[in-house]
C-alpha cells in the first residue's frame, strides 16, 4: 500500500509479530471495510504451536500497568483513551475476569531539579507534567478532582503508599489508574482475533525481508526453516527483535530490563493485594500489588545492551559502494534461548534497594527472588514509537519502538496503525510516530524522557559475568 495512494489496498498483508502492535493491527484490519477482501496473516517466532505471542514476549507477565499518567499530554489522552476500554469489566470484555485491576497508581519522583545538564528533564519534571495532565483528563472524564491526590512530601507518600514507605519527596495517587494481568489480557486478544476467521497465524521465525531490488519493494520474509512468506504489504511489529529485520541504526535499539518475583504468605497477599501501584519515576523502580501470592517488583531503566552479529545484516537503505549495514545490533536474550537464564547482579541489587524502599517490611527484607527475568524493550531516544512507511523500500511498513510503554494501548493502538496506514495519522502524533533517519551511527540510543533510572550503556554479557557480593 503506498502511503500517497491510500485507497490502493493490498491483497494481502503480512504481519510479523503477534504481540501488542502486531495482534492490535491485526485485529483492527479485521474490522475495516477497505480490508475486507485482505488475506491477512501474522507471523510469530513462538515455538510453541499455536501459542501466540511467543512467552518470552514483553507483552507475556503476570502484570503491566495501566495508566493515563504521561508528562506528554497526547500520550495522556491516548491512554485515557484506552483506559475506556480497560474499564469494562464484564466478563466477554478485556478488563473483565480480574484482567484489569483499578488500584489506583501513586507515581513518585526525588527531590531534584526538573532538567538536567543536557536539557533533558528529569524524573520530577515527569511527575509534575504528568500531575497536571491527570488533572486535566481527570476533569474531562467526568471523575471527581478528589481522585487526584496531590502528595507534596515524602511523609504523605508514606500514608497512602499502604505499606508505609516514604520512597520519594513528591508524587501524587490517581484513583483512575491501576493494573493488568498481561498474559491473560493478551490471551483474552488473540482469542478475539482468531474467531474473526479473518487471520491465518504461522508459527516461525523470519530471518530476512524478500525484496525486489528492481521496485524497490519488500515483497515478503524468508523464515529460518527457508520458506518464504509473500504479501503486497509487510508490516514489522516484532517488538525487540525487528532491528534483526530492519535497520534501525540511531532510531531503536533493543534493551534487557530487570523484573523480580517474591512469594508471599497469604496474610502477606491480603495486606499488599489493596495497595496502589507504586513507581518512583526517578529510579524507574515500581511495585504492583500481588496475586496468587506473587509480588512483583521491576525498574523502568535505561537497561542492557546485547551487541552480537547477525547471520543475515538488517534491511536498510542501500547506498553505492558502501556496505552501511551495522556489524552488531543489539538482540534479545531470554529464558527461552537459555532456561537458566536469571538476572545480572547490578539488576538484581537494584530491585532489592527498590523492594526495601517501597515495602519496607522486615520479613520481605532478604526473602529471595523466587524467580526473576529479563523484559526487552524497543527503545527510542525519546519513548516515542516508530509508526510509518519505511522511506526506501515500499510495501514495508514498521510498527515498533514501543519504549516500554507501549502495553496499556492494547486496546487503540491498531487502530490508530491502520490509520496511519491509511494516510491518517492521528492528529499530533505525526512527528512523534514518523521514520527518523539519522546519520550517526555511533551515537547511543537513550531514552531520555525522564522515566528510567538505572546507568545507560551497560552490556547485559559484561553484567553477567559479575558476581553477586
Amino acid at each position: 500500500m503506498d502511503p500517497s495512494a491510500p485507497n490502493n489496498t493490498p491483497a494481502s498483508i503480512l504481519i510479523i509479530g503477534a504481540g501488542v502492535f502486531g495482534l492490535s493491527t491485526a485485529l483492527a484490519l479485521t474490522k475495516r471495510a477497505e480490508f475486507a477482501a485482505t488475506s491477512i496473516t501474522v507471523l510469530d517466532r513462538s515455538p510453541d504451536r499455536g501459542v501466540f505471542p511467543a512467552r518470552d514476549a514483553s507483552s507475556i507477565d503476570s502484570s503491566r500497568i495501566i495508566r493515563s499518567d504521561y508528562a506528554d499530554p497526547a500520550y495522556a489522552a491516548l491512554a485515557s483513551e484506552a483506559q475506556a476500554h480497560w474499564r469494562q469489566t464484564d466478563p466477554d470484555s478485556l478488563g473483565g475476569e480480574g484482567r484489569y485491576t483499578e488500584s489506583g497508581f501513586l507515581l513518585a519522583a526525588n527531590a531534584e531539579p526538573l532538567t538536567r545538564e543536557d536539557g533533558s528533564q528529569t524524573g520530577m519534571a515527569y511527575a509534575k507534567k504528568s500531575w497536571v495532565n491527570a488533572l486535566a483528563l481527570t476533569q474531562k472524564e467526568g471523575r471527581p478532582l478528589s481522585s487526584i491526590r496531590g502528595l507534596g512530601a515524602a511523609k504523605y507518600i508514606g500514608v497512602m503508599s499502604g505499606t508505609g514507605a516514604q520512597f520519594a519527596d513528591w508524587g501524587y495517587l490517581n484513583q483512575g489508574s491501576g493494573w493488568a494481568d498481561a498474559e491473560a489480557s493478551m490471551k483474552w486478544f488473540y482469542e478475539r482475533v482468531a474467531a474473526t476467521d479473518r487471520v491465518t497465524f504461522v508459527n516461525g521465525t523470519a530471518e530476512s525481508l524478500e525484496t525486489d531490488e528492481s521496485l524497490r519493494r519488500v515483497t515478503g520474509a524468508r523464515l529460518k526453516d527457508g520458506t518464504t512468506l509473500s504479501a503486497d504489504l509487510v508490516i514489522v511489529a516484532a517488538g525487540a527483535w525487528t532491528p534483526t529485520l530492519v535497520d534501525l541504526t540511531s532510531q531503536a535499539v533493543a534493551t534487557g530490563q530487570v523484573l523480580g518475583y517474591l512469594n508471599l504468605t497469604e496474610e502477606e497477599q491480603e495486606k499488599l493485594e489493596k495497595i496502589p501501584v507504586l513507581m518512583n519515576i526517578s529510579t524507574g523502580l515500581f511495585v504492583i500489588p500481588p496475586r496468587n501470592r506473587v509480588l512483583k517488583v521491576a525498574r523502568h531503566a535505561y537497561g542492557y545492551l546485547n551487541p552480537k552479529p547477525l547471520p543475515k545484516p538488517p534491511l536498510g537503505i542501500p547506498r553505492p559502494n558502501v556496505d552501511s549495514s551495522p556489524k552488531f545490533v543489539s538482540q534479545p536474550y531470554t529464558h527461552l534461548d537459555d532456561a537458566t537464564l536469571s538476572i545480572p547482579p547490578e539488576g538484581e541489587k537494584a530491585l532489592r534497594d527498590g523492594l526495601r524502599k517501597m515495602v519496607p517490611w522486615p520479613e520481605l527484607q532478604d526473602r529471595p527472588f523466587s524467580r526473576t527475568r529479563l523484559c526487552w524493550y524497543t527503545d527510542t531516544a525519546t519513548g516515542d514509537w516508530i509508526i510509518d512507511y519505511h522511506p526506501y523500500w515500499q510495501g514495508l511498513f514498521v510498527a515498533t519502538g514501543g519504549s516500554g510503554h507501549a502495553f496499556k494501548f492494547l486496546p487503540v493502538i491498531g487502530d490508530k496503525i491502520v490509520d496511519t496506514i491509511m494516510g491518517k495519522c492521528p492528529v499530533g502524533f505525526h512527528e512523534m510516530w514518523k521514520w527518523k533517519p539519522g546519520d550517526d551511527v555511533e551515537k547511543s540510543i537513550v531514552t531520555l524522557d525522564g522515566s528510567r533510572g538505572g546507568l545507560p550503556g551497560l552490556v547485559l554479557e559484561d553484567e553477567l559475568k559479575k558476581t553477586h557480593n
